[in-house]
């Protein structure tokens, strides 16, 4: 019931539109009750009778002839006929129209709130540390944000209004049948729970296999958009079969879940039709004898009574499929909860959090620092480290050092569980992450272009707004503007998902682009021209260049002959600086450095 509470949290926005709904729902009930009433006055005229109403008539004749006597009684058979014949379509007329207005408003209701959930996980997993991203699969985030929210709307819209609606046709039909027969409606009370009790030992089952199902979506999706982010590799590798079998594995694995649960799920319904055919035989078995009430078995009342049981069936199953519907949007719900129950280790907390970066005035120091992205799992050990404004430091170490994770701290990425940083002297924690990395620029190896145009891709995020004069000129700077011009619109043209339309060379030269723009006091250069053309490389080379001039720069270099402008070589192993000094006193002092640089010399050589 708590994750059902707070579904309903997301109606509350709603309801004067859900109490329209709902509104809407029991006038088309009252309505569609009254359609079923007049069918006594017009099934006497119609069978013949010489009036509308009976000499002995039921609760529910009285109430009609008070109604539409007026109408009725004083004209004749024909015109009386046609009177109630009127009176039956405008009354489905006007139950049909409160029928449109209560389903519309439902709808509308449901997608507002599959929005609101999708807008509040996204902003959510939008605040959660780097961590998150590293041990979730992408495709289980976007089956959470797409099919999971669809499936837990339906929890607080669809089938709580059709809950509703049910409810109060289910009252009207109730109140008509007691007003034809009371001994007769107290029967169909008394047998009517029978229905749900018969199908509550499913829910439980429902609800686990419902959560499975849900689960292997998510692993379906996660297969899919795997495939599709790396077609690349799986081409180069000539891995289509093996992906087209391990996608058809999870097919096959969603499907299964998927009947599993349905199997159950769709139970229900049959259940319910058989259990309550019969009630229905029941009560038409002591209809037909009367029990001591004469007015029931006049024919006229029998048939409406018929068809008012018959018509009681379908509210009644709604009402009983409403637990296995429920149980399936809830299992869906609690996966959506499990990521917004995060904590959000990537947000600002609006306290001292929340301080603006002045900048780096002197230096930013590193003091005996120990940092892990999981307990206990050291990546930096004891970092001691000094870095003078405006000065460029290379670090180096083979892979798994922890040079990426140094400098995924000056962004505030990942806080530090030992020591701290100081800009100036003061802890990095105490600025917001947001003002600090609107002074960071970072261009990595693994360059991100989005589906936009190449105008919009520079000028991102923060510089959304920038002056078209401002971007050609950071464009010209990353000597990216004349390749942008050969294509089709310009500055203008999409770039493809991912920058397709680009070679690796052009995609970098964007990436440098964009940082240029934002112009920032502190850069973080992740080896930009590994796997480059030579050509490419040097109209790269050119453009870090400018990006060095009169910054405070980190460069992680993969190749040593890109260090050569690094006024200091931190050398990292295994999470602890090694060596420092320039490339010549390394090498001459035969450590680590020294044996990197051979073995970088023998590779090029080979």
């Amino acid at each position: 019931m708590g994750d059902f509470r707070r579904l309903l949290g997301y109606l509350r926005p709603y309801r004067r539109l859900f109490a329209l709904s709902c509104a809407g729902a029991l006038l088309a009930s009252l309505f569609e009750g009254l359609t079923f009433s007049l069918l006594l006055p017009f099934l006497r005229l119609l069978f013949g009778a010489p009036r509308a109403f009976s000499a002995t008539p039921t609760a529910l004749e009285r109430g009609l002839e008070a109604f539409a006597g007026p109408w009725l009684q004083h004209a004749t058979p024909a015109a009386a006929l046609l009177v109630a014949a009127l009176l039956i379509l405008l009354a489905m007329l006007l139950k049909n129209v409160a029928y449109y207005a209560s389903a519309y408003s439902g709808v509308v209701i449901q997608e507002r709130i599959a929005r609101d959930l999708r807008v509040d996980l996204f902003r959510h997993v939008e605040r959660l540390g780097l961590a998150f991203f590293t041990r979730t699969r992408g495709g289980q985030l976007l089956a959470r944000l797409v099919g999971d929210a669809d499936q837990t709307r339906l929890a607080v819209s669809v089938a709580l209004a059709s809950v509703l609606r049910s409810g109060a046709v289910v009252l009207v039909y109730v109140a008509v049948l007691f007003a034809l027969s009371w001994r007769l409606a107290l029967v169909t009370l008394v047998l009517a729970p029978a229905l749900a009790l018969a199908l509550r030992p499913l829910l439980g089952r429902i609800r686990r296999r419902a959560k499975i199902a849900v689960e292997a979506r998510g692993d379906f999706t996660a297969t899919a958009h795997e495939a599709f982010a790396g077609a690349r590799l799986v081409k180069a590798h000539a891995a289509e079969a093996y992906e087209n079998e391990r996608f058809t594995a999870a097919a096959d694995g969603y499907v299964d879940a998927v009947l599993r649960t349905e199997r159950l799920a769709i139970l229900a319904s049959p259940l319910s039709e058989v259990l309550g055919a019969g009630v229905v035989v029941l009560l038409l078995v002591i209809a037909a004898h009367g029990i001591g009430d004469p007015a029931a078995v006049r024919p006229e009342v029998f048939l409406v009574f018929l068809a008012v049981t018959l018509r009681l069936l379908s509210p009644v199953k709604a009402l009983a499929n409403f637990p296995a519907l429920a149980a399936e949007a809830l299992a869906a719900a609690r996966r959506i909860f499990d990521v917004l129950e995060l904590p959000t280790e990537d947000a600002d907390d609006g306290g001292d959090g929340a301080r603006a970066f002045p900048g780096v005035r002197e230096a930013i120091v590193f003091s005996n620092l120990w940092a892990a992205y999981e307990p206990g799992e050291w990546v930096l050990r004891g970092i001691d480290l000094e870095v003078a404004r405006g000065s460029v430091v290379a670090l180096v170490g083979p892979s798994g050092a922890g040079k990426s994770t140094l400098v995924d701290l000056l962004p505030r990425f990942l806080d530090p569980q030992r020591g701290a940083v100081l800009v100036d002297g003061v802890p990095l924690t105490a600025f917001s992450r947001t003002a600090l990395r609107r002074a960071l620029g970072i261009v990595s190896q693994e360059t991100v272009i989005f589906n936009d145009t190449v105008r919009r891709n520079i000028a991102y995020g923060d510089q959304a707004d920038a002056d078209p004069a401002a971007v050609e000129a950071a464009a010209r700077a990353a000597n990216a503007h004349d390749f942008i011009m050969r294509l089709p619109q310009g500055y203008d043209t999409r770039l493809g998902e991912r920058g397709t339309r680009l070679s690796g060379g052009e995609r970098q030269r964007i990436a440098i682009a964009r940082v240029l723009l934002r112009d920032p006091p502190l850069l973080i250069l992740d080896e930009a021209t590994s796997a480059l053309d030579p050509r490419s490389e040097r109209l790269v080379q050119q453009a870090v260049a400018r990006l060095l001039e009169r910054r405070t720069v980190f460069v992680i270099a993969h190749r040593l002959a890109t260090v050569a402008r690094a006024d200091r070589i931190v050398v990292l192993d295994r999470g602890r600086i090694v060596e420092e000094g320039t490339h010549a006193d390394l090498v001459q002092a035969g450590g680590l450095y020294e044996r990197l640089h051979r073995l970088e010399l023998a590779g090029a050589d080979a």
